[in-house]
């Protein structure tokens, strides 16, 4: 028997969302994964490196999987950031036994690092993409790594709640390599897909847009009640609701000799 659209909502208005996890969502939707595999590179890239950062971690799940997998050690000196205090709790647990140290900074500020600290710094979908930054922290020779949330995520969700709005650019690939550029870097690679994110209940889009705060920047479930309920009256019609991801594959070394960037 179909659960109400009360059941579904309420359920996942309780459910837990810290952690950068997503297996509440298995079942309730499915979202195409990048042909690149970014978690088992990460790892090579990690067995590789004498001191490593990793930039907003979330509650290290991805980079613990990338140290506990294929290459079971992290580099000597491994450091993670992480700016919202219940994933940093999480990745604090989850990071130090394995000898990484957690650095609770905001996505948005200076990183608390000396200059040319790190031959690596990743980062698995950053909210904010400081290259200046980047290219402070990195040793000459050293490389950023990263998975990006590329331009136009999931812009149908977000015109489902929000109507029509004019699409921001900031995160096209093209403008974050030129941007990468800007800061003295040498893009390596940039690599876009765009792939298929679907929904199976009006639940699972409850939980998405209160773990992806920035989809609908004003989510709440009483605010838009009216269209939670039209959206699920739709998926209960079609059976799914589709929306489009974009991810980028982001490589760029600092080069050799390249004095730290200005602050």
């Amino acid at each position: 028997m179909d659960r109400s659209f009360d059941a579904l909502v309420d359920e996942a208005g309780a459910a837990p969302v810290d952690g950068w996890g997503f297996a509440w969502l298995d079942g309730r939707a499915t979202e195409q994964r990048p042909s690149w595999g970014y978690q088992r590179l990460l790892g090579e890239r990690l067995a590789a490196a004498r001191a490593a950062l990793d930039l907003q971690t979330g509650g290290g799940e991805v980079l613990a999987g990338a140290g506990a997998a294929d290459f079971p050690h992290f580099p000597r000196t491994m450091a993670a950031t992480e700016g919202w205090a219940p994933n940093a709790a999480l990745a604090t647990r989850r990071l130090h036994p394995m000898g990484a140290v957690l650095v609770s900074s905001p996505a948005d500020a200076p990183l608390p690092f000396a200059d040319g600290a790190f031959d690596l710094v990743t980062s698995r979908h950053p909210a904010a993409v400081d290259f200046p930054e980047i290219a402070r922290v990195l040793a000459p020779g050293g490389t950023y790594f990263a998975q990006h949330v590329g331009g136009r995520t999931n812009v149908e969700l977000s015109a489902f709640f929000l109507g029509p709005f004019p699409v921001p650019t900031a995160r096209e690939h093209e403008v974050e390599a030129e941007r990468a550029r800007a800061a003295g870097l040498e893009v390596v690679r940039c690599r876009n897909e765009r792939l298929r994110l679907e929904f199976f209940d009006v639940g699972a889009v409850v939980w998405f847009l209160r773990k992806v705060v920035w989809t609908v920047p004003d989510f709440s479930v009483d605010r838009y009640r009216e269209r939670l309920r039209a959206l699920h009256g739709l998926i209960e019609r079609e059976g799914v609701f589709v929306s489009t991801m974009s991810r980028t594959l982001f490589e760029a070394r600092k080069p050799t000799g390249l004095a730290p960037s200005a602050p």
